[in-house]
């Protein structure tokens, strides 16, 4: 097996499982994972997936606490939505659009800590299908969705001068708007004011959700609007919802949010320090198609930089789990039974990031001697359960050419078949992506 196939599968997927076929074009699987209509994780049939019957279930919940009785529905949604898409995740051929989801869950974070009912709903709801398709359109169903409206506190932000906020004496709360324009597209490149936030957290006053009745999702409340006209960046917006549906489309196709959006893709699948060789192209791919990311992701492809060898990217714990468990060829049920307690263990639980800023993605931040020394002692436990594997016939399924002489001899010069496994899967070479 030459690098490329192992290249494709570990820098932009999850890892390669032994058995997986190898691709005579990796370009080509690569992209053909691009395709409308893939599938996703499959559901328990007795969970609660859409809007309503999850707000039944958190209204159920709340009559539970109030009866000293806990959470149960929150803690089974969570469970059972978390398990599906790493349990996915663990066994899908399409590990490059599961990283494409997981990427942009991170580029609009919405923590488990706040809101564990909706935000497996919104990464299947808003993200997924919007994965190769276009930014301004997944910025739209992110921004209108309950988790992110509740996570940034956008249900209680009320126009001074509309007639709820002449009535209750409450005003505006600008976390949306400035995590909208700071971390979610244009950035502070764009040069924006305080000015231009508190502008457009007016602009989106009235955008609220009701978790009680029909529409059992998103809902314009006229009465919180701020009324008239506003102006953000030197563009002026009509009052009303679709001022805020236009404003949020213009930010979505402004240059400097596909600057940015190039910057964070090529750092996440690239390097830490993003080439602009390599960032060029993929902001000629947002610009020239109108913010269509599935021609970004497919620049990503076409990337030099993409294809070189060594692997220079730090797995983040989450992608060294799945990658482990890919490896092993472990069952999707390992999600349930190993990967969500590992990824607390390992200090990046699901939907867990503590700050709208989402995970990091540089090394730095993840090669810490105590995390890295969990990872060995998880990895060593792994190993235990399928020590009757080759280690070196592991080593060369999953990382081809790229494994090292050095991991090859230190594995066959080790005491047992566990500890051998043990070697590479913790060895550099398979901590990199």
């Amino acid at each position: 097996m030459d690098a490329t196939p192992v290249i494709a599968a570990t820098r932009f997927a999850h890892g390669r499982r032994p058995t997986d076929p190898v691709p005579a074009d990796p370009a080509a699987w690569l992209a053909a994972q691009l395709a409308p209509g893939l599938v996703g994780p499959a559901l328990p049939s007795d969970l609660p997936t859409t809007l309503p019957a999850i707000f039944a279930a958190q209204a159920e919940d709340t009559i539970s606490t109030r009866a000293g009785m806990g959470r149960p529905h929150q803690r089974r949604i969570l469970a059972a939505e978390s398990a599906a898409i790493l349990g996915f995740a663990i066994e899908t051929p399409y590990g490059f659009r599961e990283r494409l989801v997981a990427f942009w869950a991170n580029h609009f974070t919405v923590s488990r800590q706040k809101v564990p009912y909706f935000v497996g709903n919104m990464v299947r709801e808003a993200i997924r299908p919007h994965v190769t398709g276009r930014f301004e359109d997944m910025l739209l169903a992110v921004t209108r969705h309950p988790a992110m409206l509740f996570y940034l506190d956008n249900q209680g932000s009320i126009g001074p001068d509309s007639r709820a906020g002449q009535r209750r004496q409450r005003g505006l709360n600008e976390n949306l708007a400035r995590e909208i324009l700071e971390l979610h597209t244009v950035t502070p490149a764009a040069r924006y004011t305080q000015a231009d936030v508190t502008a457009f957290a007016k602009v989106l006053t009235g955008w609220s959700y009701t978790p009680s009745r029909d529409p059992f999702g998103f809902q314009f409340r006229d009465n919180a609007h701020e009324p008239g006209d506003k102006t953000v960046l030197g563009r002026t917006w009509p009052e009303g919802e679709q001022g805020g549906v236009q404003a949020l489309a213009w930010l979505a196709r402004h240059e400097s949010t596909h600057r940015h959006l190039a910057t964070k893709l090529v750092r996440h699948f690239v390097a830490d320090d993003p080439p602009p060789d390599a960032v060029r192209p993929v902001f000629a791919a947002l610009r020239d198609s109108g913010g269509n990311l599935g021609a970004a992701a497919r620049a990503l492809i076409a990337l030099p930089a993409a294809w070189s060898p060594p692997l220079s990217k730090l797995r983040t714990p989450t992608d060294y789990v799945l990658a482990v468990l890919r490896a092993v060829e472990a069952p999707a049920d390992q999600a349930d039974r190993t990967a969500l307690g590992t990824l607390n263990y390992l200090g990046q639980p699901l939907w867990g990031a503590r700050a709208p800023i989402g995970w990091p993605d540089v090394a730095t931040d993840w090669a810490v001697p105590e995390t890295m020394l969990r990872r060995v002692e998880w990895a060593n436990g792994v190993s235990a359960r399928g020590a009757g594997r080759d280690a070196a016939e592991l080593a060369e399924a999953v990382l081809g050419p790229l494994v090292r002489p050095e991991t090859l001899r230190a594995s066959a010069r080790a005491g047992s078949a566990r500890e051998a496994l043990t070697i590479v899967l913790t060895s550099p070479e398979f901590h990199r992506r």
